[in-house]
Protein backbone atom coordinates (compact mmCIF):
# COMPACT_ATOMS: atom_id res chain seq x y z
CA UNK A 1 0.00 0.00 0.00
CA UNK A 2 2.86 2.61 -0.84
CA UNK A 3 4.66 4.62 2.11
CA UNK A 4 0.96 6.33 3.25
CA UNK A 5 1.19 3.53 6.76
CA UNK A 6 3.77 1.12 7.70
CA UNK A 7 1.23 -1.34 8.79
CA UNK A 8 -2.57 -0.90 7.02
CA UNK A 9 -3.51 -4.13 8.06
CA UNK A 10 -3.17 -3.58 11.81
CA UNK A 11 -0.08 -6.29 12.30
CA UNK A 12 2.23 -4.28 13.64
CA UNK A 13 6.23 -5.56 13.50
CA UNK A 14 9.19 -3.42 13.13
CA UNK A 15 9.99 -5.85 10.29
CA UNK A 16 7.64 -4.25 8.21
CA UNK A 17 8.48 -0.99 9.59
CA UNK A 18 11.46 -0.74 7.87
CA UNK A 19 10.77 -2.26 5.04
CA UNK A 20 8.09 0.10 4.39
CA UNK A 21 10.87 2.60 4.39
CA UNK A 22 12.92 1.01 1.78
CA UNK A 23 9.97 1.69 -0.47
CA UNK A 24 10.88 3.25 -3.66
CA UNK A 25 8.87 6.45 -3.69
CA UNK A 26 9.46 7.63 -7.05
CA UNK A 27 7.11 6.38 -9.73
CA UNK A 28 8.59 6.93 -12.37
CA UNK A 29 11.71 4.77 -11.42
CA UNK A 30 9.12 1.59 -9.86
CA UNK A 31 8.88 -1.50 -11.71
CA UNK A 32 6.01 -2.38 -9.82
CA UNK A 33 3.21 -0.04 -11.16
CA UNK A 34 1.53 0.93 -14.15
CA UNK A 35 -1.07 4.25 -15.43
CA UNK A 36 -4.14 3.25 -15.52
CA UNK A 37 -6.01 4.80 -18.33
CA UNK A 38 -3.34 7.21 -19.09
CA UNK A 39 -3.74 8.58 -15.63
CA UNK A 40 -3.76 7.47 -12.26
CA UNK A 41 -1.07 5.38 -11.18
CA UNK A 42 -1.90 1.85 -10.28
CA UNK A 43 0.79 -0.90 -8.04
CA UNK A 44 0.58 -3.91 -8.79
CA UNK A 45 -1.85 -4.62 -6.83
CA UNK A 46 -4.53 -2.87 -7.45
CA UNK A 47 -4.03 -0.43 -5.23
CA UNK A 48 -3.78 3.74 -6.06
CA UNK A 49 -0.15 5.42 -6.02
CA UNK A 50 -0.67 8.62 -4.33
CA UNK A 51 2.20 11.56 -5.47
CA UNK A 52 4.47 12.01 -3.23
CA UNK A 53 5.80 15.37 -3.90
CA UNK A 54 3.69 19.07 -4.56
CA UNK A 55 3.94 20.88 -7.53
CA UNK A 56 6.30 23.76 -6.37
CA UNK A 57 8.79 23.61 -3.48
CA UNK A 58 8.08 25.76 -0.15
CA UNK A 59 8.40 29.65 -0.47
CA UNK A 60 11.39 32.06 1.37
CA UNK A 61 9.91 33.32 4.53
CA UNK A 62 13.55 34.84 5.37
CA UNK A 63 12.87 38.38 4.16
CA UNK A 64 9.06 38.83 5.72
CA UNK A 65 9.34 40.78 8.79
CA UNK A 66 6.76 38.74 11.07
CA UNK A 67 7.07 41.23 13.71
CA UNK A 68 5.33 43.77 11.85
CA UNK A 69 2.13 41.77 11.66
CA UNK A 70 1.92 40.60 14.94
CA UNK A 71 2.96 43.42 17.22
CA UNK A 72 -0.54 44.02 17.00
CA UNK A 73 -1.57 40.66 18.14
CA UNK A 74 -0.30 40.39 21.48
CA UNK A 75 -2.97 38.60 23.70
CA UNK A 76 -5.45 38.78 21.02
CA UNK A 77 -7.27 35.74 19.82
CA UNK A 78 -5.88 35.02 16.24
CA UNK A 79 -8.97 33.70 14.87
CA UNK A 80 -9.88 36.90 14.15
CA UNK A 81 -7.29 38.53 12.74
CA UNK A 82 -6.75 38.27 8.95
CA UNK A 83 -3.24 36.86 8.57
CA UNK A 84 -0.97 37.19 5.33
CA UNK A 85 -0.37 34.32 3.22
CA UNK A 86 3.00 34.08 4.27
CA UNK A 87 1.89 31.78 7.61
CA UNK A 88 0.17 29.25 5.78
CA UNK A 89 1.02 25.73 4.77
CA UNK A 90 -0.70 25.03 1.69
CA UNK A 91 -3.78 23.06 3.60
CA UNK A 92 -6.86 23.77 5.13
CA UNK A 93 -7.40 23.32 8.60
CA UNK A 94 -9.97 20.93 7.90
CA UNK A 95 -7.37 18.63 5.89
CA UNK A 96 -4.59 19.10 8.76
CA UNK A 97 -7.21 17.49 11.11
CA UNK A 98 -7.46 14.42 8.22
CA UNK A 99 -3.98 13.49 9.44
CA UNK A 100 -5.15 12.01 12.55
CA UNK A 101 -5.65 8.96 10.14
CA UNK A 102 -2.21 8.78 9.44
CA UNK A 103 -1.37 6.28 11.64
CA UNK A 104 -4.86 4.25 11.04
CA UNK A 105 -3.42 0.69 11.93
CA UNK A 106 -3.22 1.50 15.63
CA UNK A 107 -7.19 1.77 15.63
CA UNK A 108 -7.26 -1.87 13.34
CA UNK A 109 -4.89 -3.44 16.20
CA UNK A 110 -7.24 -1.87 18.94
CA UNK A 111 -10.38 -3.41 16.84
CA UNK A 112 -8.23 -7.01 16.75
CA UNK A 113 -7.18 -7.12 20.15
CA UNK A 114 -9.06 -9.96 22.55
CA UNK A 115 -7.62 -8.03 26.02
CA UNK A 116 -9.02 -4.36 26.60
CA UNK A 117 -5.65 -3.59 28.07
CA UNK A 118 -4.31 -3.65 24.77
CA UNK A 119 -6.67 -2.08 23.67
CA UNK A 120 -6.18 0.94 25.67
CA UNK A 121 -2.59 0.67 25.10
CA UNK A 122 -3.72 1.15 20.81
CA UNK A 123 -5.82 4.07 21.73
CA UNK A 124 -3.42 5.68 23.45
CA UNK A 125 -0.91 5.03 20.78
CA UNK A 126 -2.78 6.51 18.34
CA UNK A 127 -4.23 9.44 20.46
CA UNK A 128 -0.43 10.30 20.76
CA UNK A 129 0.61 9.40 16.84
CA UNK A 130 -2.30 11.93 15.95
CA UNK A 131 -0.03 14.73 17.04
CA UNK A 132 2.63 13.62 15.58
CA UNK A 133 2.68 15.17 12.04
CA UNK A 134 3.41 18.46 13.58
CA UNK A 135 6.75 17.68 14.26
CA UNK A 136 8.36 20.99 12.65
CA UNK A 137 5.13 21.70 10.90
CA UNK A 138 5.49 25.64 12.01
CA UNK A 139 3.49 26.33 9.10
CA UNK A 140 -0.22 27.71 9.76
CA UNK A 141 -3.14 26.21 8.04
CA UNK A 142 -5.53 27.79 6.33
CA UNK A 143 -8.79 28.81 7.98
CA UNK A 144 -11.68 27.27 7.14
CA UNK A 145 -14.34 29.17 5.32
CA UNK A 146 -17.82 29.08 7.06
CA UNK A 147 -19.60 25.32 5.28
CA UNK A 148 -15.99 24.06 3.65
CA UNK A 149 -15.56 20.80 3.55
CA UNK A 150 -13.21 17.83 3.06
CA UNK A 151 -13.97 13.96 2.50
CA UNK A 152 -11.03 10.98 2.06
CA UNK A 153 -11.81 7.41 1.37
CA UNK A 154 -8.85 5.22 1.33
CA UNK A 155 -10.00 1.94 0.18
CA UNK A 156 -6.29 0.86 0.92
CA UNK A 157 -6.12 2.07 4.88
CA UNK A 158 -9.44 1.08 4.90
CA UNK A 159 -11.63 3.85 6.13
CA UNK A 160 -13.40 7.06 4.99
CA UNK A 161 -13.69 10.39 6.72
CA UNK A 162 -15.96 13.83 6.01
CA UNK A 163 -15.62 16.94 8.03
CA UNK A 164 -17.11 20.41 7.54
CA UNK A 165 -16.52 24.17 9.40
CA UNK A 166 -19.77 24.31 11.05
CA UNK A 167 -18.61 27.43 12.80
CA UNK A 168 -16.79 30.45 12.34
CA UNK A 169 -16.99 32.98 15.41
CA UNK A 170 -15.44 30.67 17.20
CA UNK A 171 -14.09 28.72 14.20
CA UNK A 172 -15.22 24.79 15.07
CA UNK A 173 -14.03 21.93 12.49
CA UNK A 174 -16.32 18.83 12.92
CA UNK A 175 -15.28 15.06 11.96
CA UNK A 176 -16.64 12.19 11.44
CA UNK A 177 -14.75 8.73 9.73
CA UNK A 178 -16.04 5.30 9.72
CA UNK A 179 -14.33 2.04 8.81
CA UNK A 180 -15.03 0.49 5.78
CA UNK A 181 -15.46 -3.37 7.44
CA UNK A 182 -17.71 -1.21 10.13
CA UNK A 183 -15.25 -1.72 12.73
CA UNK A 184 -14.95 2.13 14.10
CA UNK A 185 -16.03 5.26 14.34
CA UNK A 186 -14.05 8.12 14.99
CA UNK A 187 -15.41 11.28 15.48
CA UNK A 188 -15.12 14.99 17.41
CA UNK A 189 -15.52 18.86 17.24
CA UNK A 190 -12.47 21.08 17.20
CA UNK A 191 -12.17 24.40 18.29
CA UNK A 192 -8.35 25.58 18.92
CA UNK A 193 -7.96 29.11 20.73
CA UNK A 194 -5.06 30.53 19.21
CA UNK A 195 -3.32 33.49 21.04
CA UNK A 196 -0.08 35.21 20.72
CA UNK A 197 2.33 35.85 23.43
CA UNK A 198 5.21 38.07 22.05
CA UNK A 199 7.77 35.34 21.23
CA UNK A 200 5.35 32.67 21.07
CA UNK A 201 1.35 31.45 19.95
CA UNK A 202 -0.02 29.23 21.86
CA UNK A 203 -3.26 26.76 20.55
CA UNK A 204 -5.16 26.03 23.47
CA UNK A 205 -7.23 22.80 22.60
CA UNK A 206 -11.14 22.50 23.22
CA UNK A 207 -13.32 20.13 22.03
CA UNK A 208 -13.96 16.40 22.71
CA UNK A 209 -12.85 12.98 20.54
CA UNK A 210 -14.41 10.17 20.27
CA UNK A 211 -13.33 6.42 19.06
CA UNK A 212 -16.05 3.90 19.01
CA UNK A 213 -14.45 0.16 18.39
CA UNK A 214 -17.94 -1.49 17.59
CA UNK A 215 -16.83 -5.02 17.72
CA UNK A 216 -16.18 -4.50 21.22
CA UNK A 217 -18.70 -1.85 21.99
CA UNK A 218 -16.44 0.41 23.61
CA UNK A 219 -16.09 4.03 23.46
CA UNK A 220 -12.87 5.76 24.09
CA UNK A 221 -12.98 9.76 24.71
CA UNK A 222 -10.19 12.23 24.90
CA UNK A 223 -8.79 16.01 24.42
CA UNK A 224 -5.28 16.80 22.57
CA UNK A 225 -2.99 18.91 24.20
CA UNK A 226 -1.57 22.59 24.08
CA UNK A 227 0.91 23.13 21.34
CA UNK A 228 2.72 26.25 20.93
CA UNK A 229 5.21 27.30 18.50
CA UNK A 230 8.04 29.21 19.77
CA UNK A 231 10.38 31.88 18.32
CA UNK A 232 8.19 33.51 16.37
CA UNK A 233 10.15 37.04 16.32
CA UNK A 234 13.61 35.76 15.60
CA UNK A 235 15.25 32.75 15.58
CA UNK A 236 15.05 29.16 14.86
CA UNK A 237 10.94 28.36 15.18
CA UNK A 238 10.56 25.00 17.14
CA UNK A 239 7.34 23.54 18.20
CA UNK A 240 6.04 22.32 21.61
CA UNK A 241 2.89 19.83 23.10
CA UNK A 242 2.52 20.21 26.75
CA UNK A 243 -0.49 19.89 29.01
CA UNK A 244 -2.28 16.33 30.62
CA UNK A 245 -4.32 14.07 27.97
CA UNK A 246 -6.96 11.73 29.63
CA UNK A 247 -8.28 8.91 27.36
CA UNK A 248 -11.24 7.43 29.12
CA UNK A 249 -12.74 4.12 28.31
CA UNK A 250 -16.41 4.38 28.81
CA UNK A 251 -17.60 0.88 28.80
CA UNK A 252 -15.10 -0.89 31.51
CA UNK A 253 -13.92 2.31 33.35
CA UNK A 254 -10.10 2.47 32.52
CA UNK A 255 -8.41 5.13 31.64
CA UNK A 256 -4.86 6.61 30.34
CA UNK A 257 -3.49 9.79 31.67
CA UNK A 258 -0.87 10.62 29.65
CA UNK A 259 1.48 13.80 30.73
CA UNK A 260 3.32 16.14 27.66
CA UNK A 261 5.76 17.76 29.36
CA UNK A 262 6.80 20.88 28.90
CA UNK A 263 10.41 21.74 27.69
CA UNK A 264 12.14 22.80 30.80
CA UNK A 265 14.91 25.29 30.54
CA UNK A 266 17.98 22.99 29.27
CA UNK A 267 15.39 21.34 26.74
CA UNK A 268 15.30 17.64 29.21
CA UNK A 269 11.76 17.28 29.16
CA UNK A 270 11.67 18.29 24.91
CA UNK A 271 8.94 16.08 23.16
CA UNK A 272 8.74 13.61 26.31
CA UNK A 273 5.40 11.75 26.97
CA UNK A 274 4.74 9.69 30.04
CA UNK A 275 1.78 8.16 32.09
CA UNK A 276 -0.41 4.82 33.13
CA UNK A 277 -3.55 2.89 32.42
CA UNK A 278 -5.38 2.57 35.27
CA UNK A 279 -8.52 0.66 35.75
CA UNK A 280 -12.11 1.59 37.07
CA UNK A 281 -10.45 1.00 40.74
CA UNK A 282 -7.45 3.67 40.10
CA UNK A 283 -4.78 0.29 40.00
CA UNK A 284 -2.08 1.29 37.51
CA UNK A 285 -2.03 -1.50 34.81
CA UNK A 286 1.14 -0.54 32.99
CA UNK A 287 3.54 2.84 32.51
CA UNK A 288 3.71 4.62 29.13
CA UNK A 289 6.62 6.17 27.97
CA UNK A 290 8.25 8.17 24.70
CA UNK A 291 8.08 10.85 22.79
CA UNK A 292 5.68 12.26 20.62
CA UNK A 293 8.19 12.93 17.81
CA UNK A 294 9.42 9.71 17.77
CA UNK A 295 7.74 6.42 19.85
CA UNK A 296 5.82 5.30 22.69
CA UNK A 297 6.67 2.33 24.69
CA UNK A 298 4.73 0.42 27.61
CA UNK A 299 5.99 -1.80 30.48
CA UNK A 300 4.73 -2.48 33.90
CA UNK A 301 4.88 -0.20 36.70
CA UNK A 302 7.22 -2.29 39.18
CA UNK A 303 9.65 -3.01 36.64
CA UNK A 304 9.59 0.69 35.13
CA UNK A 305 9.97 2.14 39.38
CA UNK A 306 12.98 0.20 39.77
CA UNK A 307 14.22 1.33 37.15
CA UNK A 308 13.84 4.60 38.04
CA UNK A 309 14.93 4.10 41.04
CA UNK A 310 18.52 3.46 39.80
CA UNK A 311 18.70 5.72 37.21
CA UNK A 312 19.01 8.26 40.56
CA UNK A 313 21.55 6.14 41.98
CA UNK A 314 23.49 6.26 39.10
CA UNK A 315 22.80 2.97 37.89
CA UNK A 316 23.97 2.01 34.05
CA UNK A 317 21.23 3.46 31.44
CA UNK A 318 20.82 2.46 28.48
CA UNK A 319 19.84 4.56 25.63
CA UNK A 320 18.88 2.77 21.85
CA UNK A 321 20.29 6.20 20.33
CA UNK A 322 22.84 9.24 21.07
CA UNK A 323 20.35 11.47 22.74
CA UNK A 324 19.71 15.26 20.55
CA UNK A 325 17.66 16.57 23.10
CA UNK A 326 19.25 20.08 22.69
CA UNK A 327 17.48 22.19 19.69
CA UNK A 328 19.26 22.41 16.53
CA UNK A 329 21.00 25.83 16.44
CA UNK A 330 19.51 28.76 14.32
CA UNK A 331 22.36 28.59 12.31
CA UNK A 332 21.79 24.97 11.38
CA UNK A 333 20.81 24.97 7.69
CA UNK A 334 20.93 21.26 6.59
CA UNK A 335 18.51 20.70 3.11
CA UNK A 336 17.25 17.27 4.12
CA UNK A 337 15.18 16.56 7.58
CA UNK A 338 16.93 14.64 9.69
CA UNK A 339 16.86 11.00 10.10
CA UNK A 340 14.19 9.57 12.47
CA UNK A 341 15.74 8.48 15.56
CA UNK A 342 15.09 6.91 19.42
CA UNK A 343 16.23 9.22 21.94
CA UNK A 344 14.27 7.91 24.40
CA UNK A 345 15.99 6.34 27.18
CA UNK A 346 14.82 2.92 26.99
CA UNK A 347 13.79 0.48 30.28
CA UNK A 348 14.20 -3.36 29.56
CA UNK A 349 11.15 -5.13 29.10
CA UNK A 350 9.00 -2.62 27.72
CA UNK A 351 6.97 -3.40 24.22
CA UNK A 352 7.07 -1.12 21.46
CA UNK A 353 3.45 0.26 21.08
CA UNK A 354 3.91 2.79 17.77
CA UNK A 355 6.91 4.84 15.96
CA UNK A 356 6.63 7.77 13.89
CA UNK A 357 7.00 6.83 9.83
CA UNK A 358 10.08 8.63 8.48
CA UNK A 359 9.18 11.54 6.23
CA UNK A 360 10.16 11.68 2.39
CA UNK A 361 13.99 13.49 2.17
CA UNK A 362 12.33 16.45 0.26
CA UNK A 363 10.24 16.81 3.03
CA UNK A 364 11.69 20.02 4.22
CA UNK A 365 11.41 21.63 0.99
CA UNK A 366 7.01 20.74 0.80
CA UNK A 367 6.57 22.62 4.81
CA UNK A 368 7.65 19.54 6.54
CA UNK A 369 4.71 17.52 5.46
CA UNK A 370 4.72 14.01 6.12
CA UNK A 371 4.05 11.42 2.80
CA UNK A 372 0.32 10.72 3.98
CA UNK A 373 -0.28 14.93 4.35
CA UNK A 374 1.45 15.29 0.76
CA UNK A 375 -1.27 13.48 -0.73
CA UNK A 376 -4.03 15.14 0.82
CA UNK A 377 -5.13 18.06 -1.55
CA UNK A 378 -4.28 15.76 -4.71
CA UNK A 379 -7.02 16.80 -7.26
CA UNK A 380 -7.02 13.72 -10.42
CA UNK A 381 -8.54 14.25 -13.03
CA UNK A 382 -12.53 13.70 -12.91
CA UNK A 383 -12.71 14.34 -9.52
CA UNK A 384 -14.26 17.40 -9.42
CA UNK A 385 -17.55 15.89 -10.42
CA UNK A 386 -17.50 13.85 -7.91
CA UNK A 387 -16.61 16.08 -4.79
CA UNK A 388 -19.05 18.37 -2.85
CA UNK A 389 -18.40 22.29 -4.16
CA UNK A 390 -17.47 22.88 -1.11
CA UNK A 391 -14.31 20.86 -0.85
CA UNK A 392 -11.50 22.32 0.33
CA UNK A 393 -9.30 20.58 -3.05
CA UNK A 394 -11.46 23.29 -4.99
CA UNK A 395 -10.27 26.43 -3.00
CA UNK A 396 -8.17 28.49 -5.41
CA UNK A 397 -5.93 30.23 -2.50
CA UNK A 398 -5.12 26.60 -1.31
CA UNK A 399 -4.48 25.70 -4.84
CA UNK A 400 -2.49 28.68 -6.36
CA UNK A 401 -0.24 28.31 -3.11
CA UNK A 402 0.75 24.59 -3.68
CA UNK A 403 1.27 25.44 -7.02
CA UNK A 404 3.77 28.21 -5.82
CA UNK A 405 1.42 30.96 -7.31
CA UNK A 406 1.92 33.24 -4.55
CA UNK A 407 0.32 36.26 -5.67
CA UNK A 408 -2.85 35.03 -7.03
CA UNK A 409 -3.15 32.77 -3.53
CA UNK A 410 -2.65 36.32 -1.81
CA UNK A 411 -5.62 37.80 -3.25
CA UNK A 412 -8.04 35.15 -3.71
CA UNK A 413 -7.38 34.34 -0.21
CA UNK A 414 -8.81 38.06 0.21
CA UNK A 415 -11.35 37.81 -2.02
CA UNK A 416 -12.81 34.45 -0.18
CA UNK A 417 -12.89 36.30 2.65
CA UNK A 418 -13.85 39.31 1.88
CA UNK A 419 -17.35 36.99 0.17
CA UNK A 420 -17.44 35.30 3.16
CA UNK A 421 -17.77 38.52 5.27
CA UNK A 422 -20.68 39.83 2.53
CA UNK A 423 -22.83 37.06 2.95
CA UNK A 424 -22.62 37.17 6.59
CA UNK A 425 -24.01 40.77 6.36
CA UNK A 426 -26.48 39.70 3.77
CA UNK A 427 -27.95 36.77 6.13
CA UNK A 428 -27.44 39.55 9.45
CA UNK A 429 -29.73 42.01 7.04
CA UNK A 430 -32.17 39.56 6.38
CA UNK A 431 -32.21 37.92 9.73
CA UNK A 432 -31.44 34.34 8.19
CA UNK A 433 -29.41 31.76 10.51
CA UNK A 434 -26.73 29.60 9.20
CA UNK A 435 -27.48 26.15 8.27
CA UNK A 436 -24.65 23.39 8.22
CA UNK A 437 -25.42 21.04 5.76
CA UNK A 438 -23.35 17.56 7.32
CA UNK A 439 -23.48 17.81 11.11
CA UNK A 440 -25.51 19.31 13.82
CA UNK A 441 -25.14 20.81 17.27
CA UNK A 442 -26.00 17.75 19.58
CA UNK A 443 -24.77 16.21 22.97
CA UNK A 444 -21.90 13.71 22.98
CA UNK A 445 -23.73 10.81 24.57
CA UNK A 446 -20.30 9.35 26.77
CA UNK A 447 -18.87 12.87 28.60
CA UNK A 448 -22.75 14.60 27.90
CA UNK A 449 -21.17 18.06 26.79
CA UNK A 450 -21.90 19.76 23.70
CA UNK A 451 -20.38 18.14 20.37
CA UNK A 452 -21.30 18.13 16.91
CA UNK A 453 -22.48 15.02 15.75
CA UNK A 454 -22.95 13.74 11.96
CA UNK A 455 -26.18 13.51 10.64
CA UNK A 456 -25.06 10.97 7.69
CA UNK A 457 -25.64 11.58 3.63
CA UNK A 458 -22.55 12.86 2.85
CA UNK A 459 -21.85 9.94 0.39
CA UNK A 460 -24.94 10.20 -1.41
CA UNK A 461 -23.68 12.74 -3.28
CA UNK A 462 -26.68 15.05 -3.50
CA UNK A 463 -24.49 18.48 -3.35
CA UNK A 464 -27.79 20.41 -5.00
CA UNK A 465 -27.98 22.65 -2.13
CA UNK A 466 -24.57 23.11 -0.95
CA UNK A 467 -23.78 26.83 -0.31
CA UNK A 468 -21.41 28.93 -2.96
CA UNK A 469 -17.94 29.53 -1.22
CA UNK A 470 -15.72 29.94 -3.86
Amino acid sequence: TGFDSDNSSGDFSEANHKVTEMLDLDPHQSNRTEKHNGETEIQENGIKRHRTSLPAPMFSRSDFSVWSILKKCIGLELSKITMPIVFNEPLSFLQRITEYMEHIYLINKACSHADPLERMQAVAAFAVSAVASQWERTGKPFNPLLGETYELTREDLGFRFISEQVSHHPPISAFYSEGLNKDFIFHGSIYPKLKFWGKSIEAEPRGTITLELLKHNEAYTWTNPTCCVHNVIIGKLWLEQYGTVEIVNHSTGDKCVLNFKPCGLFGKELHRVEGYIQDKNKKKLCVIYGKWTECLWCTDPTTYETYKKNEKRGGEQKKLKPSEDVIKSENDEADDMPEVQDTVQFVPGSKLLWRINCRPPNSSQMYNFTSFAVSLNELEKGMEAILAPTDCRLRPDIRNMENGNMDVASKEKERLEEKQRAARKERAKDEVEWQTRWFHQGTNPYTGTSDWLYSGGYFDRNFSDCPDIY
